[in-house]
């Protein structure tokens, strides 16, 4: 067993869970660093040997549930404890419902969702016996806000915070912290695979969803452009959750994000939310 707190952070071959593994090493974590497939680790290495810590690196497909298992399994074996779960590995879809075909949402929903519950139920057990412990998952904006041509991502972001409201009152009983780390636009590359991965999706939208299509994601380049966060800024609020005595349950990361949610908070008829993507999409 270390004498450091031991984090299990998932998707750490880019953007949020490679910095997020580096800022909990530099925090004096033990971390374990998990990706889907390991022979995407060197910018992970790189990154560490450029701020000078070191992370162990492990296989884990949260889509499978042997893998889950056999990585929890692991770090408590050789480790004695898991302390923090971050829950960052995601897959985004971009695509109306009617043409969102059914493995493009399964594959959305494996992810996104099942896979938080999963590897969740997998590390719950040991937290509880040990009386202590932080879950944090990174959800989206698109978490608390439905968004067009979103639909099958916000689905799955939805369920993880649904989940996580429900059952953070039972993990506070033994001693176990949840938190939802809630960003607005990021410029990583997830963003970019996205954007790649749907373009054909996109491109063979047939009208009216085509015109509809064109002009939201007009208006969505200009927003990351303009309002856009880093990995590294979102990594070093997760770390900051995983090194607080009382983290708070939810924390939107940019005051843009805030001031997109804010108009659903304040507005019980989920009129207003309505309208501020109607007028975006009239271009």
């Amino acid at each position: 067993m270390t004498g450091q707190p031991v984090a299990l952070i998932t998707g750490c071959s880019t953007g949020v869970g490679l910095h997020t593994a580096v800022r909990l090493a530099e925090a004096g974590h033990t971390v374990v660093a998990t990706m889907r497939d390991p022979g995407k680790q060197q910018a992970l290495l790189d990154a560490c040997a450029a701020a000078g810590v070191s992370v162990e690196i492990s296989l884990l497909d949260v889509c499978n549930q042997g893998s889950i298992d056999a990585a929890v399994t692991d770090v408590i074996a050789r480790h004695g404890r898991i302390d923090v779960l971050v829950n960052n590995a995601g897959a985004g879809f971009l695509g109306s419902v009617e043409q969102t075909g059914d493995a493009d949402l399964r594959r959305t929903m494996e992810t996104n969702f099942f896979g938080v519950w999963n590897l969740t139920k997998a590390v719950l057990p040991q937290m509880r016996a040990q009386s202590s412990g932080k879950i944090i998952s990174v959800t989206s904006v698109g978490g608390l806000l439905g968004q067009p041509f979103n639909e099958a991502y916000c689905a799955a972001k939805f369920a993880v915070e649904g989940m996580m409201e429900g059952l953070a009152p039972l993990a506070k009983q033994f001693g176990v912290d949840l938190c939802l780390v809630e960003p607005g636009p990021i410029n990583t590359e997830f963003v970019a695979s996205v954007r790649a991965t749907s373009a054909a999706v996109l491109a063979s939208l047939q009208e009216p969803y085509a015109t509809l299509a064109q002009r939201y994601m007009g208006s969505t380049g200009d927003v990351f452009a303009t309002y856009g966060q880093t990995g590294d800024e979102i990594a070093r609020i997760i770390a900051a959750l995983a090194t607080s005595a009382s983290p708070n349950f939810r924390t939107i990361t940019s005051e843009f994000a805030k001031a997109m949610v804010s108009s659903k908070v304040v507005d019980p008829t989920g009129n207003s939310v309505i309208k501020i993507f109607a007028e975006r999409l009239k271009g």
